[in-house]
């Protein structure tokens, strides 16, 4: 049974979480059934993730996926949500190459019913798109430490920041982000004594995924919470289901009682009037 959340989750009300001290709780989602679940269950942000590339579409990885495969999702993902904040990831080349394209694709999300966008890095050139999408009223979260569409880049999915001169330039990037005008930023895969500093000096709300306990807030991809997702799982994961073991134990039950004629049962069929099966009995029937 749903819960009673009146209230929408805005980015103010993100921001507002970090003054308060209260942590902000997210989970990615890709279709209007999920999304319905997480909203019901009272959840702050759902992100239409480009994990979507691989726990969805089965990519090998992030940066094969394209703009109108997200902006199917996250339709899908907005039908199904009446409270929580809904951020959308960016894909890969929509907003590294051109300002005007990065703007155009978020204004796109934000069409679709999206309230947010996600892009990852914080070079001067994303600094500055960021600064023009604020601007014009793209709200924006910002995402740095491990950066998936970098992972070739950065040698595959490693922890980052792992040194003190690292963890610095961790802040410096999430204070630029910050000046950019982002509402909030995602740090992945850095040390909890790095996610710590960064939170505990800029004033938007830091969220974790791989960064221990002190983030303002903590993400996971729905499919590695809920053990659906069985390509590989992060060590950060805690699976709060078996998803995937639970669904193969119903299937094997249905494929037996088709098998054996336990399925479907009376109660499961339906039937026609006694006096039209009556007639069905009749040798004149043909």
């Amino acid at each position: 049974m749903p819960y009673n959340f009146p209230m929408r989750i805005t980015t103010h009300t993100i921001k507002e979480y970090k003054k308060k001290g209260k942590k902000v709780t997210c989970l990615t989602a890709y279709d209007y059934s999920t999304a319905k679940v997480l909203d019901n269950s009272g959840i702050d942000l759902i992100l239409v993730g480009d994990s979507l590339a691989q726990v969805v579409l089965g990519y090998e990885n992030t940066l094969s996926l394209t703009m109108d495969e997200m902006l199917h999702h996250a339709r899908a993902v907005i039908r199904g949500v009446k409270r929580s904040l809904v951020v959308v990831d960016l894909p890969f080349l929509t907003y590294q190459v051109d300002s005007k394209d990065a703007i155009y694709n978020a204004g796109k999300c934000l069409q679709a019913g999206a309230h947010a966008v996600k892009l990852e890095g914080a070079s001067e050139d994303i600094l500055k798109t960021i600064e023009k999408m604020v601007k014009i009223g793209i709200p924006v979260m910002g995402h740095i430490g491990f950066t998936p569409q970098s992972v070739n880049a950065l040698g595959g999915n490693r922890v980052q920041a792992k040194t003190a001169t690292a963890a610095k330039d961790i802040l410096a990037q999430a204070k630029a982000l910050e000046k950019a005008g982002c509402f909030s930023v995602v740090l992945e895969l850095v040390p909890s004594e790095v996610a710590k500093l960064v939170t505990e000096n800029i004033s938007i709300p830091t969220i974790g995924i791989g960064a221990g306990i002190n983030c303002d807030g903590q993400i996971l991809v729905i499919d590695d919470l809920l053990g659906k997702f069985s390509d590989f799982t992060p060590s950060f994961v805690r699976k709060y289901a078996d998803f995937a073991k639970s669904t193969e134990t119903a299937i094997q039950k249905y494929i037996s009682d088709v098998q054996n004629g336990k399925y479907p049962d009376t109660n499961e069929s339906f039937f026609l009037a006694e006096c039209e099966s009556e007639k069905l009995k009749s040798p004149n029937l043909n």
